[in-house]
C-alpha cells in the first residue's frame, strides 16, 4: 500500500485527506493519505524520515514550505517561487519538490474558460500564495500587478516576476480599470465579511478568483458577481492544486470530479 501525507503545523483543518482519499477508493488504488505536524524544528528530519519509511508523496504546507525547498531537489517553478507544497519520493536520487499552488490557481481560471495569454491581471496579496499565483500567470503569457498593503514587498516581488509590477493598494480602482482578471491570495475575507478590493473598481469585463475558501462565497465574490463579473471561489484553486500534486504522484489521470464533490462536501 502506497502512503501519502501532509506535512504541517497545524494539519487538524485540513481538507486534503478526504479528497485524496476519494480519489483512491474511486480508482481502486491501494493508498491511504495521512497527516503529519512535526514541531518546527524537526521538518529536516520529519522528510528524512518520511524518505527512509517508504512515504511515496507528500505534500507540505504553513509553515514548511520555504524550509521543505531547502531539503528536497526542486523542480524550476518551485524555485523561483521560493517554497514547495509537494514532494514526490519515487525517483532514485533525492525527492522532487514541486509548487502545485500556481498551477492550482492557472487550472482553476481554466476550468472557467478564463484567458491568460496577452491579458492584464492583477493580483492582491505578495505573500506565499501571491508569490507562487504571479509567477504561473507570468508564465502562462499574462502581465502582472502585484497590489499589496506593503507596497515595497509588491515591488520585490514584482522585480522577481516576468512583466510585472509592484503597486500599494491605493493603486487598485486605477489598476483593475483595464484588467482581464483578478486574483485575491490574502486572507481578507476568511475571519470577517471584507474585502481588499473597492467595490466600485470590479466590472464586467473582470475574472474574479478568490484564493480564501472558507466561506466559499467571500464578500469580494458576491461584489463581483453584482458587478457582473465572472466568480471563481477558493475551493477550485485548492481542488486542482491537489489534483495535481495526485497527477505527479500517481502518474494517472485524477478523478477530478468525485475530488470536487469529496472537498465541497465539507466546506
Amino acid at each position: 500500500m502506497d502512503v501519502y501525507g501532509l506535512l504541517g503545523n497545524p494539519v487538524g483543518h485540513s481538507l486534503s485527506p478526504p479528497m485524496h482519499e476519494a480519489a483512491y477508493d474511486e480508482l481502486g488504488l491501494e493508498a491511504r493519505y495521512a497527516t503529519f505536524e512535526p514541531e518546527a524544528d524537526d521538518i529536516e528530519d520529519a522528510i528524512r524520515g518520511a524518505d527512509a519509511l517508504g512515504i511515496a508523496g507528500l505534500n507540505v504546507t504553513i509553515p514548511f514550505k520555504q524550509a521543505a525547498l531547502e531539503l528536497v531537489a526542486p523542480e524550476d517553478l518551485a524555485t523561483r517561487i521560493g517554497a514547495v507544497n509537494t514532494i514526490d519520493f519515487s525517483g532514485s536520487g533525492p525527492p522532487t519538490g514541486y509548487n502545485t499552488d500556481a498551477i492550482g490557481a492557472l487550472r482553476a481560471l481554466r476550468e472557467h474558460d478564463v484567458a491568460l495569454e496577452g491579458e492584464q491581471a492583477v493580483v492582491v496579496g505578495a505573500g506565499g500564495a501571491g508569490r507562487a499565483i504571479a509567477f504561473g500567470l507570468a508564465d502562462a503569457g499574462a502581465t502582472v500587478a502585484v497590489a499589496n498593503r506593503t507596497e515595497s514587498t509588491a515591488h520585490d516581488l514584482a522585480a522577481a516576476v516576468p512583466r510585472a509590477t509592484g503597486h500599494g493598494l491605493a493603486a487598485l480602482e486605477e489598476l483593475l480599470a483595464d484588467a482581464d482578471v483578478l486574483v485575491n491570495a490574502t486572507s481578507v475575507g476568511m475571519d470577517a465579511d471584507a474585502t481588499p478590493v473597492p467595490e466600485d473598481a470590479l466590472h464586467e469585463g473582470v475574472a474574479v478568483l478568490d484564493a480564501v475558501y472558507s466561506p466559499l462565497e467571500t464578500r469580494l465574490l458576491r461584489d463581483a458577481a453584482d458587478a457582473g463579473a465572472t466568480t471563481i471561489d477558493g475551493a477550485w484553486m485548492l481542488l486542482y492544486q491537489g489534483v495535481e500534486a495526485f497527477e505527479i504522484w500517481t502518474g494517472r489521470d485524477a478523478p477530478v470530479d468525485v475530488m470536487n464533490e469529496a472537498l465541497r462536501s465539507r466546506l
